[in-house]
């Protein structure tokens, strides 16, 4: 199966080298925030939210993205208390493990602050809302995932329309893209995420899964951060709980289309199904090839 080329495949971020041209990454997700939308609050305390990250890279997970503000609309969370959620976790995380660390931010002061902590990535799901986080990322040697989303941090974005909603996101990645390298960040820097269920509904999601190669085409390693959304959901009736087996299979869908990172909650089930898409995408060898020989 012929994949999208990558036009920087092998990336240093933080103590780790990865080849996304032999790899499919996944992204362990740690919300330390009460009110998160899968754990409801589960590693909000410290020590659960460290040892949750320890444990993601035990079981197998490349990164960890680290986040102390969640995507949808709700109250304002000052700065100051978003880096009092994430800062210690980066410190401790960094300190027990070579993970990959990712910020999970949209805020400039926040994502410095963890890069001199040990933090790798930025992954900031408004695309630079922030005008002075390019300059930051671009000062330090961290990478950063730009993400597909038009509401402002917070905010509500109901009945959100597209005429071609592949190509748009497609279209706004360019140009956010454009706008990093402007800023100094190497495209070797750079990653790329469409954003699903981000101010876009669960047909809208499901078309830009199915036209996921109009992203990855964009030779940059793409993410999908697809686990337990509510377009899995909506898509087969089932709550939050009941929603691994349809996200262990957006992911698959997202990956024989190009995408290398997929952000994930079940971490040892994903970590498994990135193995075996691996080696029936024939990136790798099977790792223990003795049936019939």
């Amino acid at each position: 199966m012929q994949l999208p080329p990558l036009v920087h495949p092998v990336r240093q971020m933080g103590r780790r080298t990865i080849d996304f041209s032999q790899r499919i990454a996944v992204m362990a997700i740690v919300n330390r925030t009460p009110d998160s939308f899968f754990d409801q609050g589960a590693t909000f305390a410290l020590e659960a939210a460290v040892q949750a990250a320890v444990d993601a890279a035990e079981q197998g997970a490349d990164w960890v993205d680290i986040g102390g503000a969640k995507f949808a609309p709700g109250p304002e969370i000052p700065a100051a208390e978003e880096l009092d959620r994430v800062l210690p976790v980066v410190e401790r995380v960094a300190a027990r493990s070579d993970v990959v660390i990712s910020v999970d931010t949209f805020r400039a002061d926040v994502a410095e602050a963890c890069i001199r902590a040990g933090a790798g990535v930025v992954n900031d799901t408004t695309g630079l809302s922030d005008p002075d986080m390019a300059a930051v990322v671009a000062a330090s040697g961290a990478s950063l995932v730009l993400t597909h989303s038009l509401a402002a941090p917070r905010t509500e974005y109901p009945r959100p329309h597209y005429d071609d909603v592949a190509g748009e996101v497609r279209r706004f990645l360019e140009e956010r893209v454009q706008r990093a390298v402007d800023a100094g960040i190497p495209e070797a820097r750079l990653f790329i995420d469409p954003g699903h269920d981000l101010n876009k509904n669960t047909v809208q999601t499901l078309e830009l899964t199915r036209r996921m190669a109009e992203i990855t085409s964009l030779g940059l390693p793409t993410l999908a951060a697809v686990s337990n959304k509510d377009f899995v959901g909506e898509s087969i009736d089932a709550p939050k709980s009941e929603r691994l087996e349809g996200s262990i299979v957006a992911a698959t869908v997202c990956a024989m289309l190009g995408a290398r990172v997929l952000r994930m909650h079940d971490v040892r089930a994903s970590v498994a199904a990135a193995r075996m898409m691996e080696a029936v995408l024939g990136l790798r060898e099977p790792a223990n090839p003795v049936h019939n020989v």
